[in-house]
């Protein structure tokens, strides 16, 4: 679980980058946007909802921006139809990949996202190829906080596990349709996250070298890079001393 701190930290230091390009929140606008078309404009009753609410807030995008965009959602404002796709397949080093796509054209995602694998040294699968080595969990972050108080707090609200990370934040991990539960009840208790969000978690890790972990992240870089592309997923495992020489 270690390993997902370091991940996540690289991904937030990037995703603060593509905030900067307006990038991010046209994903974030989209997930707002399919998550209320496809379960309500409730967040109360819709978790997938709540996690993109959260997400988008703590993102810095205002509370008229994340309205709208649940409204477009749900039918109140005109927008265009988006569906769903997640593609899997196979990264530099046996990696396992998963891309979370939203588009209103399933050619040309394909075609985008196929490219960007072969590219790269992967290969697309077929549905179900790799997604049985991931689960979907609710992450919620923190990065200056009591070990403590996060546990108590966490266990009491029903969380299903707390990690201390190497560089001393703490990760709590729940159940994904719990996240919204457990998230108000740490708010309450006056802990701010540094991020929350509902991801998937790899059961296994692919240790990467020198060679294959640049490979993965040019991957991970072309797949975010394309328009239709809301997140990638992968099981790749970069060691510290590797991390920096990156």
């Amino acid at each position: 679980m270690a390993g997902h701190s370091k991940w996540a930290n690289i991904k937030h230091r990037k995703a603060a980058q593509d905030a900067k390009r307006g990038k991010i929140f046209t994903k974030l606008i989209r997930e707002l946007t399919t998550a209320a078309r496809e379960g309500g404009s409730d967040a109360a009753s819709n978790p997938r909802l709540r996690a993109a609410i959260d997400k988008a807030l703590s993102n810095n995008m205002t509370r008229d921006t994340v309205e709208r965009a649940v409204k477009r959602g749900a039918g109140e404002l005109d927008g265009q139809q988006l569906e769903t796709i997640v593609y899997e397949g196979y990264g530099p080093g046996g990696t396992a990949v998963m891309v979370e796509c939203m588009t209103d054209n399933r050619n040309r995602t394909v075609s985008e996202v196929r490219h960007a694998f072969s590219k790269s040294g992967g290969n697309l699968g077929t549905d179900g190829s790799v997604a049985y080595l991931f689960e979907k969990k609710g992450v919620i972050t923190y990065a200056e906080a009591d070990e403590e108080t996060v546990m108590d707090a966490a266990l009491e609200a029903g969380a299903d596990d707390v990690v201390v990370n190497e560089d001393d934040s703490i990760d709590v991990y729940t159940q994904w349709d719990e996240f919204g539960t457990v998230k108000d009840a740490l708010d309450e208790s006056g802990l701010e996250a540094v991020n929350a969000e509902v991801t998937m978690i790899p059961s296994t890790k692919s240790e990467l070298d020198e060679d294959t972990a640049p490979k993965l992240l040019r991957l991970v870089d072309m797949l975010e890079d394309l328009d239709d592309v809301q997140e990638v997923y992968h099981n790749g495992d970069i060691s510290d001393e590797l991390a920096e020489q990156l």
